[in-house]
């Protein structure tokens, strides 16, 4: 797939946080629209990509929700020139000094994330790590011009470029969760030379970071039979137990727990086994954290399902992804999708 990486290079190099996915989504939109039929957008900014099946109307629809919202942070204050922050989504504040990143405020500015001296700060965090409210974003200006053009509530995102690593894998600050639209894009090409039965929504949600908000509306709105949600998952790294970590590089997890319909899981394990598709099984056995948690309880109930794509030091401005696992995750979705027959849903039946 030689054009995946730099797709999957701009995606990483756009901003977006939750609730202002736009300039992302605009990258998406002219990926997907000569890949579907319909593309639009929901009153709260998912973007909506619909390609037509192939069976008799009224067809069964499944839609695959790819959140595509970034964590990052807010301005809180402006104190002599210095921006306070908050996060927007879970950001690991041991990782930010020294981090640079845009400051989306009347224009665009640089900046970067610092922490004051040692002795500036309360007793005790001379060798621990500085609390968020601690932390502050210098961009360089002095004082009566960032009071001019930045705000308190503006927008700040990480600026770290992408990174092409060793082994075939990227490293970037919002691989979670654009490394899985760039598996549903894989998927969506893919389909071009396969006939399906089913209705294709192809769904980039917004605000999964805080709180699943476009998944609940955009299965709303949609009312599919299924829902497949692609994200990402806990690789091994340095540190990590192997009970609930997954190698990189060896496949895609399917998960299995409360918000995962047995069937459907089953489904997929047999498809990746019949295919020689590397995966492993993964078990949620509470809230999974991913939008399945919103489309498994949208109007009465839809049946779902998660794969995901492990990634290693999630949460940061340097996760690191397998290309080949967002491949194989791509692949995997296309091949169940094509595989649907128009009477599927006959057969599904909660039974673990």
């Amino acid at each position: 797939m030689p054009e995946l990486l730099p797709f999957l290079k701009d995606l990483l190099s756009a901003p977006g946080l939750s609730i202002h996915e736009g300039p992302v989504a605009e990258i998406i939109r002219a990926r997907w629209a000569p890949l579907v039929d319909e593309i639009s957008l929901s009153r709260l900014g998912s973007l909506h990509a619909l390609r037509k099946g192939t069976a008799a109307e009224p067809r069964p629809s499944i839609l695959i929700a790819t959140h595509m919202d970034a964590i990052g942070l807010m301005v809180t204050r402006i104190e002599d020139g210095f921006l306070h922050i908050t996060q927007v989504g879970g950001v690991d504040a041991r990782v930010l000094p020294g981090q640079p990143v845009t400051v989306h405020g009347r224009q665009d500015l640089p900046g970067v994330v610092v922490q004051p001296s040692p002795r500036l700060l309360p007793p005790g965090f001379e060798e621990n790590p500085v609390p968020l409210e601690h932390l502050l974003v210098d961009t360089g200006l002095p004082p009566r011009r960032v009071n001019e053009l930045v705000r308190v509530g503006d927008l700040i995102s990480f600026a770290q470029p992408p990174l092409e690593l060793a082994g075939e894998t990227i490293a970037g600050h919002t691989l979670d969760n654009r490394a899985s639209v760039a598996a549903l894009t894989v998927c969506l090409e893919a389909l071009q030379n396969r006939p399906h039965a089913w209705d294709v929504w192809a769904v980039a949600t917004v605000a999964e970071e805080v709180g699943l908000i476009g998944a609940y509306t955009s299965a709303f709105q949609l009312r599919p039979r299924l829902a497949v949600v692609l994200d990402v998952t806990f690789a091994k790294g340095p540190g990590a137990n192997e009970w609930n970590t997954f190698p990189l590089g060896k496949g895609p997890t399917l998960v299995m727990g409360a918000n995962m319909h047995p069937a459907l899981h089953k489904a997929l394990k047999d498809l990746a086994d019949k295919l020689e598709i590397p995966y492993a099984v993964e078990y949620a056995p509470t809230h999974s954290g991913t939008d399945a948690a919103a489309t498994q309880v949208t109007a009465e109930g839809i049946p779902s399902a998660v794969i995901g794509i492990p990634l290693r030091y999630m949460h940061t401005p340097v996760e690191v992804a397998a290309v080949k696992d967002i491949q194989r995750a791509g692949r995997l979705l296309a091949e169940f999708i094509a595989g649907l027959t128009p009477d599927f849903m006959d057969k599904i039946t909660w039974d673990d």
